[in-house]
């Protein structure tokens, strides 16, 4: 009996160490940065500087929201700017849900934080090798105002990823 819970120790140890120790290689690139406060501010565009050698490949962009319960919305609208090696920018104004509706908030996480991981271009493919930024600002406003918020409430972290696209 000790042997056979021993043999089952063993396995169970070997399993775990092999899922802690295992690494996600379909992840070219990632980083994120702290927004100070968890108040993220109109003028505060984050940047992410990245370099790019495989112009044939597909590739996955994400970005990343970590919210706290402070969020006061069910959604988000940020403003994306590309950056290409010739200075060309790529603008683009996205919208992603936050919340369900019944104002639970999506994405992952055990505490008060949730992370979200959320498309921003799907098997992209770069258009030359060299150095390109990615950059990020929030762009909500409060029902029916023209105005942007200055400061935007509970967001922790934003970050950015570059995957290899999965064929399916």
């Amino acid at each position: 009996m000790i042997q056979i819970l021993n043999r089952k120790w063993s396995f169970l140890s070997v399993f775990l160490l092999f899922f802690l120790f295992s690494c996600d290689d379909s992840i070219e690139f990632i980083k994120y940065e702290s927004i100070s406060g968890a108040n993220w501010e109109t003028k505060n565009n984050v940047a992410f500087d990245f370099s790019v050698q495989d112009t044939i490949t597909p590739k996955n962009l994400f970005i990343y929201v970590r919210n706290t319960s402070d969020y006061p919305f069910s959604n988000i609208y940020v403003i994306t700017t590309l950056v290409l090696p010739d200075e060309t920018r790529i603008i683009d104004t996205l919208q992603y849900e936050m919340a369900d509706t019944s104002g639970k908030f999506l994405g992952k996480g055990f505490t008060d934080t949730k992370e979200n991981k959320l498309y921003y271009k799907e098997k992209k493919r770069f258009p030359r090798k060299g150095n390109y930024q990615f950059q990020i600002r929030q762009a909500m406003r409060k029902n029916g105002e023209v105005s942007p918020l200055i400061v935007l409430k509970g967001i922790q972290d934003i970050g950015f990823s570059i995957e290899k696209a999965t064929k399916k």
